[in-house]
């Protein structure tokens, strides 16, 4: 046998092999049964005509093998048709349990768009319930602040009107004692004209002593009614606008009428003019003034006009000078023993203010501190002429933390501060040696006050307020003591 013969029937022998393993391996390869080929009647396998499957519906066959020009194996397969799951009875199951996958995935998409409808409107009505939580929140606190300033503002107000009950009392017996001056002016009156008809009646001299003691007694009424405690202070009036942050005005409270000079002294140290203004008018319109040289740098902002006088601290000591105006040489001076200076005990502002000159109804006084009160304020009541003190008072207020003071009627106020918010919080009497404590509004209009007395003709108080020059108006209530006149 030759060699081609010999290698066509390796091909044919290798293609019939290939055949074979094809229709026995292709159908478990797809993943369906394996499935036998046969024929007809025990018929032969034919290479070229091709196998007809047995039943072709049921399983993969191998319809045909052939071989090409170029001796490549062609094969034709015959798949099942697509019916043929159709009668598995498992497939069935598979089929009903996918419809109804299917049919519970539908109602789940349903459900999730209304899920998410109703999250939605959930989501809006949470957002809107918040809304009216923080609404009703705010109206709750809004009520509570309001309820509170009221009750605060009522509280404050009956504070206020606590101290006046004993005040009213007060004024009731007075306005007896008034109506008992009045009854007895009439009884007068009817008196004199009684006399005037009836010459020789009555002892003149006698109806001149009761009518002398009448009026002595009304004298003495209304220097009472001069004095009375401090019950409010106005809105600051500004006078002017000049000078530095520090510095004192003032005018003469014992001054002759038809004498309205305004006293100016700018800064706190190192300086010794003192301007003189003709008049109120003068000083806030022009700037026309005298200027008086001292004879020593004054401390501090506590210089007071009196009586035609300046009374002074002399710059780093304790002794004060009685300067007259007139004459311009110096009458009196004396050391305030025991008292800070130097800035030992000033204001809370500073500004060298050891030693506070003041004047009020009663006279001369001056406020300051020393080491043997602790560094608390002292009162001393002065002799105007020569000085000398008349009486002391210690009180229990540090004086570095008064903001300015003032004394009215024998009374020294004390502001708690000299910046912003202000208010007079202390008071001490010295008629009675007593102090307490009080709330009486004070506006510090220009935020930084180095300068606050009282003066007892104007019934005001002048300020130095941050280069500001203003007054303010006080109220006091007068009280009648009848068993003093």
């Amino acid at each position: 046998m030759s060699v081609p013969l010999l290698k066509i029937g390796v091909v044919l022998s290798t293609m019939a092999m290939i055949t074979n393993w094809m229709s026995q391996t292709l159908p478990s390869l797809v993943g369906l049964n394996t499935t036998k080929l046969s024929a007809a009647s025990g018929g032969t396998l034919d290479r070229s005509t091709g196998v007809l499957p047995t039943n072709p519906e049921e399983s993969w066959q191998v319809y045909s093998s052939a071989q090409d020009s170029e001796g490549r194996c062609i094969c034709t397969v015959v798949a099942p048709q697509q019916t043929m799951c159709s009668r598995d009875a498992r497939t069935k199951q598979l089929r009903q349990l996918l419809e109804k996958v299917q049919n519970m995935s539908q109602s789940i998409e349903v459900l999730d768009r209304r899920t998410q409808r109703d999250l939605q409107y959930v989501e809006k009505m949470e957002n809107q319930m918040k809304g009216l939580e923080s609404k009703f929140k705010q109206v709750e606190e809004s009520h509570k602040q309001h309820l509170a300033r009221q009750f605060k503002a009522i509280k404050a107000k009956m504070d206020e009107l606590r101290p006046l009950i004993p005040v009213l009392e007060e004024y009731k017996a007075d306005a007896k004692l008034v109506l008992q001056f009045k009854e007895e002016v009439q009884n007068l009156t009817s008196v004199l004209n009684e006399l005037q008809e009836e010459i020789g009646a009555y002892d003149y001299d006698e109806l001149q002593s009761r009518v002398s003691n009448l009026e002595e007694r009304l004298r003495a009424c209304m220097q009472k009614l001069a004095c009375g405690k401090l019950t409010g202070i106005s809105d600051p009036v500004t006078i002017k606008t000049s000078g530095s942050r520090f510095g004192s005005w003032m005018t003469d409270p014992l001054a002759p009428e038809g004498d309205n000079r305004v006293w100016y002294m700018d800064g706190y140290h190192n300086n010794r003019f003192v301007r003189e203004y003709k008049s109120m008018a003068d000083f806030m319109n022009t700037d026309n003034f005298t200027s008086h040289r001292l004879p020593h740098p004054w401390s501090g902002t506590g210089q007071v006009v009196y009586n035609g006088s300046i009374y002074f601290n002399k710059f780093q000591s304790h002794i004060i000078i009685r300067f007259d105006l007139r004459t311009e040489a110096i009458l009196k001076t004396r050391s305030l023993d025991y008292a800070g200076y130097n800035n030992m005990y000033h204001y809370a502002w500073g500004g060298h203010s050891d030693i506070d000159l003041m004047v009020d109804e009663n006279g001369l006084w001056a406020v300051y501190a020393t080491n043997q009160n602790a560094g608390n304020i002292v009162i001393s009541k002065l002799d105007p002429i020569s000085l000398q003190i008349l009486q002391t008072w210690n009180t229990s207020y540090p004086k570095r933390s008064a903001g300015e003071a003032f004394i009215i009627c024998g009374t020294l106020y004390v502001t708690n501060g000299y910046s912003g918010g202000t208010k007079v919080h202390y008071a001490y009497q010295t008629n009675a040696s007593t102090y307490e404590y009080i709330d009486i509004p004070f506006q510090n209009k220009y935020s930084h006050i180095s300068m606050l007395d009282y003066n007892p003709k104007d019934r005001a108080l002048y300020a130095w307020n941050n280069g500001h020059q203003t007054l303010y108006n006080v109220t006091l209530f007068h009280v009648i003591r009848s068993d003093e006149l």
